[in-house]
């Protein structure tokens, strides 16, 4: 809740409408929360539901291939009205649950080739930040239900060759990874988000300048990719710090729930659903401070977005039923 309320203040004092957005996505967002705490809490095995759920994930990820747009280089959306859906914020929760359940069942092809449809899927959307988030839940569940350092080991590797094979076939890969490496050598066009959030978070120093203060509006997509800089601008380096520790909180808490639980099923979507904020935050964050290259994913409750923000919310939920 800190952290929704957080995403609507900055988004507030920027761009007002999309606060009003936010906040009611946020409203429906709890009330999804709170279904998916009693769904996990009445339906307990999933048995009979996983089939089903894999094939309806499935035809909704690939339903960008057929009517989507292209954003930023990816086809991963939707419009259906005056609304855009991402739907493969929506098959997070389908896969967590899914590839749980034959987990722990022990049934191994069903969800491999559950994941290896997905990602492929997103490879033919160019949506590679999904993809990496879908490949490192399913690997480390893999590990985490078995424990199987050698087959564990062979899955990264071959996730790195698909990622090789990722950068090598997509031009706007190439160009993320060149600009990782050196942002200034084209600052006005590819360079020019990454060098903006790096000098927004170095304005704002330790302490801020403000709430409502500096210049959030220069930095592009500031509402969703990069809103963990205006936070650090606005209210400083120790506050943007204090924003990670929260998240760290989540993440430890959700591990403590996943050890806790009486069935393999439970403990391993305990484990899938904090795998996946921990994954999400890290990908952003670790973007929009030039860690890693940026990927166009959002950060989990802060960003804009009410797909993003109503999915978000709905692991929390699957997480609170266990």
């Amino acid at each position: 809740n800190f952290l929704c309320a957080l995403g609507v203040l900055v988004l507030y004092r920027t761009n007002p409408s999309y606060a009003y957005q936010q906040a009611t996505y946020y409203f429906v967002g709890l009330l999804a929360m709170v279904i998916c705490i009693y769904v996990i809490r009445l339906i307990r095995s999933f048995r009979l539901l996983a089939w089903p759920m894999m094939l309806a994930s499935l035809a909704l990820l690939a339903l960008p291939l057929l009517i989507g747009e292209e954003i930023y280089g990816a086809t991963n959306w939707i419009r259906v009205g005056s609304l855009s859906l991402q739907p493969s914020e929506v098959v997070k929760l389908c896969l967590v649950i899914v590839i749980a359940r034959f987990m722990a069942d022990q049934r191994f092809w069903p969800w491999l080739l559950f994941a290896g449809a997905c990602l492929g899927v997103l490879m033919l959307q160019k949506d590679l930040g999904t993809a990496l988030l879908y490949f490192f839940t399913t690997i480390f569940l893999f590990y985490a239900s078995t424990g199987n350092l050698a087959l564990t080991g062979l899955g990264l590797a071959g996730g790195a060759g698909a990622a090789i094979a990722g950068y090598k076939m997509f031009a706007h890969v190439k160009r993320r990874v060149a600009i990782w490496q050196n942002p200034w050598s084209d600052y006005d066009n590819a360079g020019y988000q990454i060098i903006h959030s790096l000098m927004a978070i170095a304005s704002g120093g330790l302490f801020g300048v403000g709430l409502g203060l500096g210049s959030p509006r220069t930095i592009p997509v500031y509402h969703t990719d990069f809103i963990f800089s205006v936070i650090c601008e606005q209210f400083g380096l120790i506050f943007g710090c204090c924003v990670l520790l929260m998240y760290v909180a989540i993440i430890w808490r959700g591990a403590a729930i996943a050890m806790e639980t009486r069935t393999s099923f439970q403990g391993l979507l305990a484990m899938g659903v904090t795998t996946l904020l921990g994954l999400q935050t890290f990908v952003i964050i670790g973007g929009v401070v030039k860690l890693i290259p940026l990927t166009g994913v959002t950060m989990p409750f802060v960003s804009y977005g009410g797909t993003s923000l109503v999915s978000s919310l709905c692991l929390i939920g699957l997480l609170q039923g266990v």
